[in-house]
This record gives structure tokens, sequence and C-alpha cells, in this order.
């Protein structure tokens, strides 16, 4: 999921959409038909550095679609506030478009609202089959076991971006390998006169994705093997205390990026405020903003040991964009044509060459567009030492209540107030608590 735009997911409680029977793309008869096979309403996430952008990108996509096709599609791109309320507030209501762009951490939970149309083998032939796609990507789209309930759009992963010039002039020859490496770093950085590392303390999936890697590398998850919440295990709580302490204790983070919910980091970043930004696939949005390829390196997320890989080695998670299909749509194999046209080799590689993403499909993914050193960079994390966030139908809640007490514990660290593994046990358990019953 790209939480970059995302300021906060979940204030429509996500249980009143799963006890919903399926219901959306604007029909109340609980199926598909194709009673209007001459258009399409499709709402697009928010990839681009603003709405305006990703209407330069996609509405030639879409005329082009009509071309070939007849159909024409009306595009709406939601911002990533809005996104969730909206798709809940539209499986509930059958106000809702045709295909639409989910988080793929919201797979699962979407999936359970049964509002989705489900991609078994039947589908997936249509679009050209199941295999066309890389498995980290269908890792992440719905509960492993279930036909998913969306296809792989977008894929990216977290990597370390850093300005090379401020690394020089304090003296570093190579990125930091290393949490301790980065925070040895941040000392010299720091003693230059300028913010070491950004993060967007105000953002509930930004602070989930954190601090779900964070767990990986202390041996933790946040859930156990059956799907139950374990948010205060001692692993857990000490993960989480890991990273709210860049801020709290090692003063790497600045206090001021504890209100942060907005791309402000990156725009600091890009302006050459601030010496290293944790982010996905960020290279189209810092272009966008005027910071130069040459100006900044790319480098794989620090882990404990310094050498990532799966397990506790793991610096990244799965994250992208999936596209599915409202399952009573009034235009069901339109949708599905527009799934297979977004799929295609072709479009993969003008919208993820756009996006500075990498294609989840595998024959597009080999294209020599995708060969540059920092996409080889993005390439290697999903293929080696990424991991898939819970496939729960309560992740959506899960991301709203731990999201919201990291965000808690970044507001006291940058108000003075001590993090210790108390106040975070105690804000993990307020979080679990208002997790749905088993």
């Amino acid at each position: 999921m790209r939480s970059i735009r995302a300021a906060a997911v979940g204030a429509v409680t996500l249980s009143l959409a799963l006890a919903a029977t399926a219901c959306g793309g604007g029909s109340s008869t609980g199926g598909g038909s194709n009673d209007s096979p001459k258009t399409l309403t499709y709402w697009a996430s928010n990839q681009g550095a603003s709405v305006a952008v990703d209407k330069k990108v996609l509405q030639p996509e879409l005329d082009k679609f009509e071309k070939q096709t007849g159909i024409k599609v009306k595009l709406e791109v939601v911002p990533w506030s809005d996104l969730l309320n909206r798709i809940l507030t539209a499986t509930t209501s059958g106000q809702g478009p045709d295909v639409l762009n989910i988080g793929n951490t919201w797979s699962a939970s979407l999936q359970a609202t049964g509002a989705l149309l489900p991609w078994d083998e039947q589908n997936f032939a249509k679009i050209g089959g199941r295999d066309r796609f890389v498995d980290s990507a269908l890792g992440s789209t719905g509960v492993q076991g279930k036909d998913p309930a969306a296809v792989p759009l977008y894929s990216m992963a977290y990597a370390l971006y850093y300005n090379k010039e401020i690394f020089a002039d304090a003296g570093i020859s190579k990125p930091p390998a290393t949490w301790d490496e980065l925070i040895a770093d941040g000392k010299k950085i720091k003693a230059k006169g300028k913010s070491v590392l950004g993060a967007e303390g105000s953002n509930l999936s930004e602070n989930i994705h954190h601090v779900f890697v964070f767990a990986k590398q202390h041996g933790a998850d946040f859930f156990t093997a059956d799907g139950r919440p374990d948010f205060t295990s001692p692993k857990v709580v000490d993960a989480v205390k890991s990273y709210v302490d860049l801020m709290a204790k090692d003063k790497i983070i600045p206090t001021g990026d504890a209100e942060y919910a907005q791309n402000q980091s990156v725009s600091d970043f890009a302006k050459g405020k601030q010496a290293m930004l944790l982010w996905q696939s960020a290279a189209a949005n810092l272009t966008s903003q005027g910071m130069s390829e040459d100006a900044y390196g790319i480098a794989p997320v620090p882990v404990r040991s310094g050498t990532p890989g799966q397990g506790a080695q793991v610096n990244s998670m799965v994250a992208g964009i999936n596209i599915a299909v409202f399952k009573n749509t009034h235009n069901l194999d339109g949708a599905t044509k527009f799934v297979k046209f977004m799929t295609s080799d072709a479009e993969q590689k003008v919208l993820n060459t756009a996006y500075s993403t990498v294609p989840p499909v595998r024959s597009a993914q080999g294209d020599p567009a995708f060969g540059a050193p920092d996409t080889a960079v993005l390439k290697n994390t999903l293929a080696t030492s990424a991991a898939a966030l819970p496939q729960v139908p309560s992740e959506s809640q899960f991301e709203t209540a731990v999201g919201t007490a990291v965000k808690d514990l970044f507001a006291d660290a940058a108000a003075g107030r001590a993090v210790t593994a108390d106040s975070v046990k105690a804000k993990l358990e307020k979080a679990q608590q208002q997790m749905p019953a088993a």
C-alpha cells in the first residue's frame, strides 16, 4: 500500500462493513451485470505528488482504453485520507464505482465484506492467468487459501534515500546498513547543522509499516498464527519503542515530524532539509518536487545485522496497490477488460514508469525500463527481504488502532514526555482493546 499520502484511515468502523452483504458498483442486486456496457467508473488512489498529477498520468491511458474498446471510463482520483472510508461506505450503500484501487494491506479486510469480485482461476484466465504476477505481490491480495479480492497493479518497497551532498559534508562515505550505523551517522550530520531522518508521525499507515518491519527485525508479530491480536508481547513493545526512540531517545527524527502526515517529510528531503528518508518508491515524487536524481542515493532499509533477508532481516513490508472490481458492477465484462488493460505489459510499463513503482507482472518487471540501479534495489527488496502485512480481516482496524498508538507516542516524544516500555505497552494495550473480538 502506498501510504505516502495517507493521513488517517479507518474512521468508519470496519465491523459495519464486515457485517454487510456484498453491494456496490451502483447495483443493489447483489450480483454483477452488463446493463451499462459502454461506461465504467474508476476510483484511482492518489499515487503522484498531487491529484492533478495522477489525472495527467491516467487520462491518456483511459482515452486509449476507450479507443480500443468503446468503453468510456469516468475517473476520480481519491486522496488516501478518504479512500478507505469511501470504499467502506460504498460496500454498505451500494453507491460505489465499478473498478477501484485498494491499498494491498486492506485486501483481507475488504475481502471479508463480500463486496469485491473474487479472482478465481476463471476470472484470472480472462486477464492472462494468475502466473503472470510475481509471488510477493499475490501474497497481499487476501487471506491465504481464498480467491484474491483484487489483482496487483503497482508494487513498491521501502528504501533508504540519502542526500549525497549532506553525507559528503559530514564525512560519511556510504549509507548505513544497520540502525546503529544510522544513529552514529546521524550524530555527524547533526554536528553539521542538518536534520537527519524524516518521518510522518501522524500518518497511521506509515507508522504501521515501520513498526511492522521493526517487529519482524525483533522476531515479533502483531498477530498470532490463528489471527488473534498480540500487541503487548515484550518483543512487540521493544520493537515499537525502538522506532519511536529514533525521535524520543536518539534524536534522529526531528520533533516537528510528529505532526507530519501528508508528504511533508518527502518535501523536506527534496529541498535538502533532511539527510535521509525511509520511503516507498520515491523517485517520481522527488523529481516532481525538483530534486535531481544525481542528488540522492538509494540503499536498502537498515536491519539490525546489516544484511537484509527473510525472518529477522526483513526490511520492508510488501507495499503496493491492487485493482479490484465491485462484485455487482453494471459492466462486469467491461470491468474485467479494464483490469486486463491496466495489467497488460504495455500499460504496466507506462504506469509503473510514471510512478517509479515496480510492475507486479513478471514479463513487465523484466523490461529494461526497470533496470536502473534505484529500481534494482526495490526489486531485490521485494524478492528477498520484504514481508506481507498480516492478511487478516481486522487488518484495517489494526492499522488504525496501532497506528494511532504510535502517533500518540510520537506526540509524547515531541512534547518531551518520557517514552518508556511501560508507556508503550499501555498504548498498545489500549489499541488491542479496540480490536474486534475473535
